[in-house]
């Protein structure tokens, strides 16, 4: 078997990449099959380690005025900027999404960077005079020591949603990487201590379900952030909050599009293939559900046509592995069985020498019961399935009848119709026109339902809730003031 490209990969403690004994997992890229590293499988043992030294970095670093902490993060901005195609480069590597995409997934983190460079205005507290002579006065001070837990389908971004944001506001922070995909994150690690992060307020413990087990039950973990399956998000939320810790696990979704006969067709047609197969569909905002409300043909057959533009290794990437291939086509294929019809098929796409590449083209079913699993179940591919109603009140019956809530959207030119799908759709981000309803920063990212267990959102503003305690203080000292209520 052929050495590793970059070898065995480390943990990062304490300002250090230390070695790690023991099984490791093969790392293997989704375009080509080349094997990319060894990731070892860390125990218990060693996220104690990073505990410890978070622990150690943890009075300094929360003592550090939130204004001087913030200039790290003004110098990892620029350093995002400076190595962006090195850093797309690995991230395409490792994920298979394409070049674009991954350079887009970069640029993403420097806009989640430049809102936590933002949060010395945003936590400044309050002060009010509540009483004559009394004020009362609100502080966010951090929590301690939190732990990220993130998917193999960001290998970058994702990790931004809540570096960033947690240790601005003070914390020090254990990070485990996907399995599948850690090698991004320990070049971000190596970014951050160029900004000048101190040693032990950022640690990465690579791993599999043992090492999520155990940030779950660490003593010295204050809270958890999850994104990935809600079959998981479940799990690690339910084992996290019993242990009284903190929590807030995102999981999966069934995004629905609502198309209208009004809507643009080209414009409609353009958002809803970028939706189902940008990063290869595997992304919980990606559009998998389409339904259309009553005559739609003449847009499905638009859809169609900028379906079959989209060529696998071109302007289109991998799926993460073999089985998420299987898997996907397995859908495609029940579906037809089933009596939907395949309009653009997917099933079988390779890549010109890029043979032991994992690809899927992109896939549009038609004629797609509210029953079938292409219509209710999480697929993470790039495959769009279509259903066929005759009222927005037939099609939100369908929509709010999933049981995930990350997105949905509704393309269509009558003002009416958008605001009623906005006042009654089941989900935590809604569109018009969008056929990827990510909310920008400062606004958070976060759905409902089955997409997401805990209160709050993982970015933007809401975050600063999640990741710090508030404390109120009173304080009198003027005895001219009396006795009064607040005495």
């Amino acid at each position: 078997m052929a050495s590793p490209k970059y070898g065995r990969l480390k943990n990062f403690v304490g300002g250090e990449f230390i070695a790690v004994d023991g099984r490791s997992m093969p790392i293997i890229s989704p375009l080509d099959g080349t094997l990319l590293a060894e990731m070892p499988c860390s125990s218990a043992a060693d996220l104690d380690k990073a505990v410890k030294a978070a622990r150690q970095a943890f009075p300094a670093w929360s003592k550090t005025p939130i204004k001087e902490r913030v200039q790290v993060f003004f110098r990892y901005r620029h350093l995002l900027e400076t190595h962006m195609q090195e850093l797309a480069a690995l991230v395409s590597e490792e994920n298979g999404k394409t070049l674009g995409e991954a350079v887009a997934e970069i640029e993403k983190c420097v806009e989640l960077t430049e809102f936590a460079t933002s949060l010395p205005q945003l936590v400044t507290g309050e002060v009010l005079e509540v009483s004559k002579g009394v004020e009362c006065r609100t502080e966010h001070p951090p929590l301690g020591i939190v732990a990220s837990i993130v998917p193999f389908n960001f290998p970058a971004m994702v990790p931004n949603w809540t570096m960033p944001n947690a240790m601005a506001l003070g914390n020090c922070m254990i990070i485990k990487p996907s399995e599948k995909v850690p090698l991004s994150l320990s070049r971000l690690a190596a970014l951050l201590q160029e900004a000048g992060l101190p040693e032990g307020v950022f640690n990465i413990v690579n791993g599999d379900k043992e090492i999520v087990e155990a940030i779950c039950d660490h003593p010295g973990i204050e809270a958890v952030s999850f994104v990935g399956s809600t079959k998981v998000a479940k799990l690690v939320y339910q084992r996290a909050t019993h242990n009284l810790k903190r929590c807030l696990a995102l999981g999966g979704a069934k995004n629905h599009l609502l198309v209208m006969p009004d809507a643009k067709p080209e414009m409609t047609a353009q958002n809803v293939a970028a939706s189902m197969s940008g990063c290869a569909g595997q992304r919980c905002m990606a559009a998998s559900a389409m339904v259309g409300v009553g005559d739609v043909d003449h847009i499905i057959q638009r859809i169609c046509e900028e379906a079959r533009r989209i060529i696998p290794g071109r302007n289109l990437g991998a799926v993460i592995n073999a089985e998420s291939k299987e898997r996907i086509e397995r859908y495609i294929t029940e579906a037809e069985q089933q009596g939907a019809r395949v309009l653009v098929d997917g099933r079988g796409a390779t890549v010109p020498g890029k043979e032991k590449g994992t690809y899927v083209g992109p896939t549009v079913i038609d004629g797609v019961r509210p029953d079938m699993a292409v219509a209710r179940e999480e697929i993470f591919g790039p495959v769009i399935s279509i259903m066929r109603v005759d009222t927005l009140d037939e099609a939100l019956a369908i929509e709010n009848a999933n049981p995930y809530g990350n997105a949905a959207s509704v393309f269509t030119q009558n003002g009416g119709y958008a605001r009623y799908v906005i006042d009654h759709a089941s989900a935590g981000m809604v569109g018009v026109n969008v056929g990827v309803p990510v909310p920008r920063e400062p606004f958070s990212f976060g759905g409902w339902n089955e997409s997401k267990f805990g209160v709050g959102d993982i970015t933007g503003k809401s975050s600063i809730e999640f990741w710090t305690r508030l404390k109120k203080s009173t304080i009198k000292w003027n005895p001219e003031a009396g006795i009064n209520w607040m005495s």
